[in-house]
């Protein structure tokens, strides 16, 4: 018996629908398993660049902590040139730091990590050439030209990767970072001590944490699909291109503030790190290793609370981490010049601590908020630019502080003061005052 129309019709259309279902099961699954894949490109490139952040970092202060004074003294450098012989390679960073991070919106951000990667493995080798004390200064200043590049860069290209983690990821790899900047005076002090202070023997190893980041580099980093074919357009337009987007951000009232924020937190810290210890061994009169547990918890507490303040402004927005961490790593800048107990000045160091790693948690991901994906780069630049000119000056002006009647007691609560200022100025400025959306990312 023949089945009737209206049966086989029936039949037709169940066998339609299973071929559709069956069709749809494939497509998700293939979406499935690419979404998969470019987590996993997504999380490699990540780790990639907290390990080469590790060695890099590790490499760049290993070159200056603890070896540079003394090996600046052996070469018989003037008194009056050892402040260039310090402050050559932050110069690097107010220079290139904004152009180099503004070419790679356009060109790609693995050509400039790259970039970086040489000359972290390069300049390591230039300190062994060196027979006067004015090359110093030059291999300084081409050494500083890495880290310039490489921080803004590779901070970029995870804001990119994390858009609604920004703070969190960009606090993990600052982590990892720090942990090279801890370790590098300890591995340079006992390479120092059981070489019988050869200079030439510590330089090899940094420049083998030098090499070891620029291996890391070249063979697991991957440049990004759907950048912009900017990198097949002529140099002529690729600057305008550069300077326009350089008009964008500076115009961008939001980054200014967040920038200057970080200048001064940054403003603070470069003069609490060079003169803390001094004021602890000369007024307080610290042994060398109370001083150094004091001082080492300045960059340990950043380390550990970074990443976790960063998941906190990823929930609740980065005006209160900000503000707050402006006021938190203030006030015991105002009290440490008035005490002289180790157990307090520990707990201020620690306060502190905690103050820096909120604002300077959530200062890179509010500006790559506040700008167009394709100027992420440029914004990491404008603040890293503002953060090495605030690291510069703050020390110089506090110098001058301490040289003053007002000494200790006047050099700390100036610190203090900017600190301060700068959250009222960021409460009044307005920015932030809603969590940004950045689904569009």
């Amino acid at each position: 018996m023949k089945p009737s129309r209206s049966g086989r019709c029936q039949v037709s259309l169940i066998s339609i629908l299973i071929f559709i279902r069956l069709r749809s099961s494939k497509h998700i699954q293939a979406g499935l398993q690419m979404n998969l894949h470019t987590k996993d490109s997504e999380s490699r490139i990540f780790w990639t660049l907290c390990i080469m952040g590790a060695f890099a970092i590790l490499s760049s202060t290993m070159s200056k902590n603890p070896v540079l004074k003394p090996f600046a003294t052996s070469l018989g450098t003037p008194t009056e040139w050892t402040g260039f012989v310090a402050s050559a390679s932050t110069i690097p960073g107010i220079l290139v730091s904004l152009p180099a991070a503004s070419l790679s919106d356009i060109l790609g951000r693995k050509k400039f990590l790259i970039i970086a990667g040489i000359v972290f493995a390069s300049a390591p080798f230039l300190y062994v050439l060196i027979t006067a004390w004015w090359q110093l200064i030059l291999v300084r200043f081409y050494h500083g030209f890495a880290t310039a590049i490489f921080v803004p860069v590779a901070e970029a290209s995870i804001a990119e990767l994390f858009p609604a983690k920004r703070g969190e990821r960009i606090s993990l790899f600052t982590s990892a970072a720090y942990v090279g900047r801890v370790a590098a005076p300890l591995i340079g002090g006992y390479i120092l001590a059981v070489t019988n202070t050869s200079f030439h023997l510590l330089y090899v190893a940094v420049g083998v944490a030098g090499v070891t980041a620029l291996i890391m580099g070249l063979a697991f980093l991957a440049e990004r699909k759907g950048r912009s074919q900017a990198s097949q357009e002529v140099s002529g337009e690729t600057a305008k291109k550069m300077f326009g987007g350089w008009r964008v951000v500076i115009g961008n009232g939001g980054v200014l503030m967040a920038s200057f924020v970080q200048a001064c937190q940054y403003y603070a810290s470069g003069a609490v790190e060079f003169f803390l210890p001094g004021y602890l061994t000369e007024i307080v009169h610290l042994d060398l290793f109370s001083t150094g547990i004091i001082t080492a918890s300045l960059i340990a507490v950043p380390i550990v609370a970074r990443p976790y303040m960063g998941r906190v402004s990823d929930k609740i927005g980065r005006r209160i981490p900000i503000a707050l961490g402006c006021v938190v790593s203030g006030l015991p800048l105002l009290a440490i010049p008035f005490v002289t107990a180790f157990p307090i000045l520990l707990v201020l160091a620690l306060v502190y601590g905690l103050g820096f790693a909120m604002v300077t948690a959530s200062t890179p991901a509010l500006v790559t908020e506040l700008v167009p994906r394709e100027l992420v780069g440029t914004s990491m630049g404008f603040l890293d630019m503002l953060m090495d000119v605030g690291q510069t000056i703050g020390p110089i002006i506090t110098g001058f502080i301490l040289a003053s009647y007002l000494a200790y007691q006047g050099s700390f609560p100036a610190l203090a003061l900017v600190l301060l200022l700068s959250s009222v100025v960021f409460l009044l400025s307005g920015v932030a005052k809603k969590k940004l959306d950045t689904r569009h990312d």
